[in-house]
């Protein structure tokens, strides 16, 4: 610790004045770069994005010939005799193979693995709105424990002050020792209330940590984003059909198909082609050297016995796709049924957020201050001037809770219909 005797140096405090803005106060954290910091450091999302590329690489692999096959011997060498000119049909073979797969397997096994590489990077998208959606339900829960602390806050002073005028009235006979009660009362309340706000506050920080890191600690930004207009119900559920979930399932189904085809083909024969030479020494009976040998073949499967192996592969691959097909039906309609209840539930609370803007709000705060007019003349009770001023902090901070439940609403019709904020 450093201390100063006399005045501090002028010095000093110019270097004090020249320290970034960061270093006394944080820049409030908005939504849209809560999103943006979640998805630049989000490990599902790179995992997937990850996967989507080897499967791609695989496309490519499995529609190439296998690799050629080389084979170098020495055939019909004489064991008793020995020498390698001595039998004409002794050599040195040098041969070649070439595996070709049956039919289209190759072409089938491409398609099959870029329909998987297009499905994981449909998965990568429905990741991101995830995170999206869930960055934006945490940032929201954040905003309002905090926006509730400031109105507490705020609305404490007047009920020390309320506390302390009763006290001093009833010192001089005009107030009962009822009404210093109640006051001080509600004051603790008050107080205790805080010390809660202050636990959810906390918790709805670790919650955003999760995805932010030490970003969560910033600052909120004071005011909501604006969100934009929802449209018709009928409009989001055309949308629906392009969600990255449901493109993923029917990159799936197409795989299948591919599998389908793979299984198909493996009923039909492969082939492979051989080359081979062979090259002889010595000379024969008139004197001319022996003639070095070429050899073709061709090799071919026989599906002899595809009853329990290709057949059987091709009816799993049928249930497979069949079972992709229902998955994808699944989706639909649980994605259907979520969108409708959302939707419902987005316009209730676009309704209610209307009427205390419209009606409640300015009702309960008129109604606080005539509470108040009334006992400052005599005419009230002080317990209608606790309860409208209370009824009042509750009714803006309910005010505060249905923005956030609108908020967090509108996440999920922009994950299901492909909003933007």
């Amino acid at each position: 610790m450093l201390f100063f005797r006399g005045p501090m140096p002028a010095l000093f405090i110019f270097k004090i004045l020249l320290l970034p803005a960061t270093v006394v106060a944080q820049q409030p954290l908005t939504l849209t770069e809560a999103e943006t910091l979640a998805l630049g450091d989000e490990p599902g999302y790179a995992a997937l994005l990850e996967r989507a590329e080897a499967l791609g690489e695989q496309a490519v692999a499995a529609g190439q010939l296998p690799d050629p096959k080389m084979r170098i011997g020495l055939a019909n060498y004489p064991i008793s005799s020995g020498g390698f000119s001595t039998e004409g049909m002794t050599q040195a073979q040098l041969a070649f193979r070439q595996d070709f797969p049956s039919g289209k397997s190759r072409e089938s096994s491409t398609e099959k693995f870029m329909s998987l590489s297009l499905g994981l990077g449909a998965s990568a998208d429905a990741r991101a709105r995830d995170v999206k959606a869930s960055v934006r339900n945490a940032w929201l829960e954040a905003y309002y424990w905090q926006r509730a602390h400031q109105i507490v806050t705020e609305s404490r002073p007047f009920f020390a002050d309320l506390s302390t005028v009763t006290r001093s009235l009833y010192s001089v006979g005009r107030k009962t020792q009822h009404d210093v009660l109640r006051a001080e009362l509600e004051l603790s309340r008050l107080d205790d209330r805080l010390i809660e706000i202050n636990r959810r506050h906390n918790e709805s920080r670790a919650a955003l940590s999760e995805w932010l890191g030490e970003d969560a600690s910033r600052p909120i930004a004071e005011s909501l984003p604006a969100w934009k207009y929802v449209p018709a119900l009928e409009t989001l559920h055309a949308n629906l059909g392009s969600h990255p979930v449901l493109v993923a399932a029917d990159a799936r189904i197409t795989a299948s198909d591919a599998n389908v085809v793979v299984a198909e083909e493996e009923k039909k024969p492969g082939w492979a082609l051989d080359l081979g030479y062979g090259y002889r020494e010595g000379y024969l009976p008139s004197g001319e050297p022996r003639s070095d040998f070429i050899s073709v073949s061709v090799t071919m499967d026989l599906p002899f016995f595809s009853k329990d192996r290709q057949d059987r592969s091709l009816a799993a691959a049928l249930r497979e796709r069949s079972a992709s097909k229902y998955e994808k039906a699944e989706l639909e309609r649980r994605l259907s049924s979520l969108l409708d209840a959302e939707y419902a539930r987005w316009q209730d609370l676009s309704r209610r957020v209307a009427l205390f803007e419209s009606v409640i709000l300015d009702l309960s705060e008129s109604q606080a201050q005539a509470a108040l007019l009334a006992y400052q003349s005599e005419a009230g009770d002080f317990a209608d001037v606790m309860r409208g001023y209370i009824d009042d902090l509750n009714t803006r901070l309910d005010h505060v809770r249905l923005q956030v439940e609108r908020g967090q609403s509108y996440a999920v019709l922009a994950n299901l219909g492909g909003l933007s904020q």
